[in-house]
């Protein structure tokens, strides 16, 4: 078992969120795969969507009629900070996190629970660091962003091929993304709302560096790559700026085997050039708009937050990430794949992360850290033992 938090808590988990689209799956996620005997609940604003919720999850899985309910609003200081106290971990699907997180990373890091979410929002990770990063680590809580698509296959993926490659050499690795997927209303509002603040999240990154000091006698970094044509994946691979390649970063200063200098760069990877060219101009063409108040209002309003695609859709996502690793004369090839990133298999991750910061004996660590710095090798074999596939496709 992991590390208790002082005296013993009403609950291991409280899944925040729980009624929402991506919180809902993450509940049907825990309901099939949380081991008997966790203490769990769903946490959430409105305690009759939630009693609903519960009595839909119980139709299917009878045993779960002890799950409690803790209802706290996402603008309430007092009942999060209670919710937080309540238990060891606390997972999230609350977003926008930059509009409706910043208090539950606050009472986490003061109550010393541990903290998972979702996000994308590199904003929100940069000031929450700032904010809460210093409280966490005196208090024993590990505040852990993007333990879903954003970032799990990414940082895993890096942290999986890096441990193919040879020790104490500079080290650079390439991620190629593939997938077919289509989202949802409140991923569509967190882009936006993350697009149309280039200047605050410039600022953001300033003051976090400003409190971040370099790791000692080593090198990492993140760099956006060209568009190219890569002769490795057979693809066209053009520059992804998300938050994944600087989650990737901190797990490289962070730990040591990503060797004395380390480098990733983030691609997403298409067969045919004229998908490439029009991929781009779409990119740039939502960029644009997300900086223009009505219009970013009117592509919101169009895709409501909650709303996503059905499971026959679902069905047929899927995702690939190929990694290219090279150092001391090697070079792999490793690949992580499964079924539909942003909601099936984002439940899976978010779910398993939740369970091994509950359950699972962890590196000793504290304060804002990445999932390959919290939970490493834990995670990594959780989630291929629940389904998600890494693997190695070629040495040299």
């Amino acid at each position: 078992m992991n590390r208790q938090h002082g005296p013993q808590r009403p609950f291991d988990l409280v899944l925040y969120g729980a009624t929402g689209f991506a919180g809902a799956l993450t509940a049907d996620y825990l309901a099939r795969h949380a081991p008997e005997g966790l203490r769990w609940a769903l946490g959430g604003r409105d305690r009759s969507k939630l009693e609903r919720l519960r009595a839909r999850l119980l139709t299917g899985h009878p045993h779960l009629e002890d799950v409690a309910l803790a209802v706290a609003d996402a603008d309430d200081p007092a009942a999060l900070r209670e919710l937080a106290a309540s238990t060891r971990v606390v997972a999230t699907t609350v977003g926008p996190y930059l509009w409706y997180g910043g208090e539950l990373v606050a009472a986490c890091a003061e109550a010393g629970t541990d903290y998972a979410d979702l996000t994308g929002e590199g904003e929100f990770v940069d000031r929450t660091y700032v904010a809460h990063h210093a409280t966490a680590r005196r208090s024993g809580a590990r505040i852990v962003h993007a333990c879903g698509f954003d970032s799990v296959p990414h940082d895993l993926g890096v942290y999986f091929t890096v441990g193919r490659l040879p020790e104490g050499v500079p080290l650079s690795v390439d991620g190629f993304v593939r997938t077919n997927a289509v989202f949802s209303g409140g991923t569509l509002a967190s882009a936006l709302a993350v697009m149309g603040r280039g200047p605050q999240q410039w600022a953001a990154a300033r003051q976090r560096r400003r409190h971040e000091s370099e790791p000692a006698g080593r090198r990492a970094r993140s760099a956006p790559g060209a568009p190219h044509f890569s002769a490795a994946t057979g693809t066209w691979a053009l520059p992804l700026p998300t938050v994944d390649p600087r989650v990737v970063e901190r797990s490289a200063r962070a730990l040591e085997r990503y060797g004395p200098d380390f480098r990733y760069r983030h691609f997403a990877s298409v067969k045919h050039l004229p998908v490439a060219v029009g991929g781009s101009l779409a990119a740039g063409a939502l960029v644009g708009a997300a900086q223009l108040p009505p219009v970013r209002d009117w592509l919101t309003g169009r895709y409501q937050p909650g709303r996503g695609p059905d499971e026959r859709r679902r069905e047929r996502s899927w995702f690939t990430v190929r990694f290219v690793g090279e150092g001391g004369g090697r070079r792999v090839y490793t690949e992580v794949s499964g079924g539909d990133p942003g909601y099936d298999e984002t439940a899976r991750m978010l779910g398993e992360s939740a369970l091994c910061l509950a359950l699972d004996d962890l590196p000793d660590t504290a304060g804002q850290v990445t999932t390959a710095v919290a939970m490493g090798d834990a995670l990594l074999e959780r989630l291929r033992a629940s389904g998600m596939r890494f693997r190695v496709a070629a040495e040299r």
